[in-house]
């Protein structure tokens, strides 16, 4: 007979676990959810949104291609080089719920998110539609200065229908500035001018001469 002395380990069924980053995840594709601006250190834009997508984020770093001339040595040519440079260096944008940002805060090189006091403010959702929808479709871009006045017009057809902008002036093309109004920045983008329609309106844009 067996000893009733000896105790036998009671087993359980396994429990279901949810990793760190499936929870992030998962808390990313929250209705509570918006895109906000993440500070980071100088030249961590990049590894600060590999580190955010690993946990799980949707993290954006928008880059303009920029030809830099340097001078190799023992050449008397000057020699060039294309680089891939942020839009809007020392930023990171991140969509996340805001009640649960310590994750954010805790990844390496960022400094701190972006708004009022220790609150967040989110991103205006036309705003980072239109920065997304323009610069996936490859368009020549590069920084300009924020501007707060011009003229608001919307896209009408091509890839970039629906898009808005501000106009800054007319040549070949129409130069398109497209702002993040929460960190001052914008970017501009070259679009053909018969696409662009007033905001609120359908009444063609005036032509413009140029010096």
């Amino acid at each position: 007979m067996p000893d009733s002395r000896v105790c036998h380990p009671i087993v359980r069924p396994a429990e279901a676990v949810t990793t760190p980053a499936e929870s992030n995840s998962l808390h990313g594709q929250d209705d509570a959810a918006k895109w906000f601006a993440v500070a980071v250190r100088p030249r961590h834009d990049k590894a600060v949104s590999r580190m955010l997508e690993t946990k799980g984020y949707q993290a954006f770093v928008p880059l303009y291609q920029k030809r830099s001339q340097y001078s190799a040595r023992f050449q008397y040519s000057a020699r060039f080089k294309d680089c891939q440079l942020p839009l809007f260096p020392g930023y990171v944008f991140c969509r996340f719920n805001p009640l649960v940002r310590l994750p954010i805060l805790t990844t390496p090189g960022v400094i701190h998110l972006v708004g009022t006091g220790k609150t967040p403010t989110p991103i205006d959702d036309r705003e980072m539609a239109s920065l997304q929808t323009a610069l996936s479709a490859q368009l020549t871009a590069r920084p300009l200065p924020f501007l707060e006045k011009g003229e608001k017009v919307r896209i009408t057809g091509g890839p970039l229908a629906g898009v808005e902008g501000i106009v800054l002036n007319f040549k070949q093309c129409l130069r398109l500035v497209l702002s993040i109004s929460i960190l001052q920045r914008s970017v501009m983008v070259e679009i053909d001018r018969d696409r662009v329609d007033r905001e609120g309106g359908v009444k063609p844009l005036p032509a413009v001469r140029t010096q």
